[in-house]
């Protein structure tokens, strides 16, 4: 949900609602290692100094745990100076390098961003994407190759330092005749996390699965309450005050599995302007969050554009900022953010769904039950060669067609920050409201 003013977009008609406005261990692993902990990345530091907003490449460049792969996105100059980036994939020997050029640059109309007041059809932005995605052959056949060789258990991490907002869940993968592979949306063929470089001191990857285990501690805005319906089988804490919450943040009581946030959330070109309900990045960041480093609890944020970053130069640091990296330096086990703004009711109900799905799959990774969610969303939308146009023969906008994209393009708004095998279990309880009596 948006804290800024909803304004109509052209295409959105009566009815259809708002719009969506870490030190590593040693490279080799020992046979034994690998028994006790399969779910753990090993990485060897990296050689090269952190990339942060445009930097040198940080890659891990030594090997991953069986089945893992990672996909680095670092900032470079394109064609004519322009802001582009480079590719970087590992997956044991099958290795991928695409350097800047003029299919790899900046794409702002790309961001799921974009669908907000402006206007932008959602099926021009799904043939956007898909016309980026067939640009990027040589990403879809790496895609292919290591596809083939693990299947299922493949587990494929999105390293993405550009800030560009790169939609990678919505990448059309190829189909691959070859390998009897068929195409479709990156997210919902593979298990897919996507990573930040966290100012840590650490530069890495996620070297620990996180295990959040516990109860919910949860913000709901009052526009938001029928979020909690969620968490009533589940031992849960809800504040419907910023600073009750934060100070509960801060003050390690139960164990805690989920740290939810369902409220407005602003976004703009500097961090200033980055804000979760009433406070601001900074005001977050001066948190100690005792809670998150305790438990390494995993953070939900059901709040507008919590999931978008921004190159925090105009403060003298060349870094990409958001709150996926602030909750992952305050130690969350994973973050579940979105991508642009969640507004509207339907939109509220895919997020409820989400976290239902996570929550009752305390043995499946959260990255599994996201796949499995946008696979779901697929199936719903049907033949994706078959994209809606914006108007119809006699002239009037689709808007039919424009609600079955943007409920395809919804689902992919919720992107997981955090090791691929991350799990969540809660606590089974009769929890309170902060307010007291029954909240719900």
């Amino acid at each position: 949900m948006s804290g800024e003013p909803q304004r109509g977009a052209p295409w959105l008609l009566s009815g259809a609602g708002g719009v969506m406005r870490r030190g590593a261990l040693p490279g080799r692993l020992r046979a034994a290692a690998r028994r006790e902990s399969a779910s753990v990345l090993h990485l060897r530091p990296p050689t090269e100094p952190p990339s942060g907003a445009g930097g040198a490449d940080a890659r891990p460049y030594d090997r991953l745990e069986d089945g893992h792969a990672v996909l680095r996105v670092v900032r470079a100059a394109g064609v004519g100076g322009r802001d582009g980036y480079t590719l970087h994939g590992w997956c044991g020997d099958l290795r991928l390098r695409c350097p800047a050029g003029p299919t790899r640059l900046i794409a702002p109309a790309l961001g799921l961003g974009n669908l907000n007041e402006k206007g932008q059809f959602p099926s021009e932005v799904l043939r956007a994407i898909k016309h980026w995605s067939d640009n990027q052959a040589e990403l879809g056949r790496w895609i292919n190759r290591i596809r083939a060789r693990h299947g299922d258990e493949l587990r494929l991490i999105v390293w993405d330092d550009t800030g560009y907002e790169l939609p990678w869940e919505l990448f059309r993968v190829p189909a691959d005749d070859g390998h009897r592979l068929g195409g479709g949306l990156l997210g919902a063929l593979l298990v897919t996390a996507r990573w930040t470089t966290v100012h840590d001191g650490s530069q890495s990857l996620p070297t620990e699965t996180g295990e959040c285990q516990g109860r919910v501690l949860a913000y709901l805005h009052e526009d938001m309450t029928d979020d909690g319906r969620v968490f009533a089988p589940y031992a849960h804490q809800v504040h419907a005050k910023m600073t009750p919450f934060l100070r509960a943040l801060d003050t390690p009581d139960d164990r805690t599995g989920l740290v939810y946030m369902g409220c407005h959330g602003t976004y703009g070109d500097a961090v200033m302007r980055l804000r979760l309900g009433e406070r601001t990045w900074a005001e977050f960041n001066d948190q100690a969050m005792h809670v998150l480093g305790r438990d390494r609890a995993l953070v939900c944020l059901n709040a507008c554009h919590s999931g978008r970053f921004v190159d925090n130069h105009i403060q003298g640091e060349q870094a990409l900022r958001g709150f996926a990296e602030l909750f992952l330096r305050k130690g969350a086990g994973g973050c579940i953010v979105t991508a642009g703004k969640v507004g509207d009711q339907e939109a509220r109900e895919l997020i409820q769904r989400l976290v239902r799905e996570v929550a009752g799959h305390p043995d499946r990774p959260v990255s599994e039950t996201l796949r499995a969610f946008r696979a779901r969303a697929v199936k719903d939308f049907g033949a994706l060669a078959v994209i809606p146009t914006t108007r119809n023969d006699d002239g009037r906008v689709d808007e039919v067609g424009q609600k079955r994209v943007l409920r395809l393009l919804y689902a992919f708004m919720f992107h997981f920050y955090g090791h691929p095998r991350t799990t969540l279990r809660l606590v089974a309880g009769q929890g309170q409201g902060a307010w007291g009596g029954s909240p719900w």
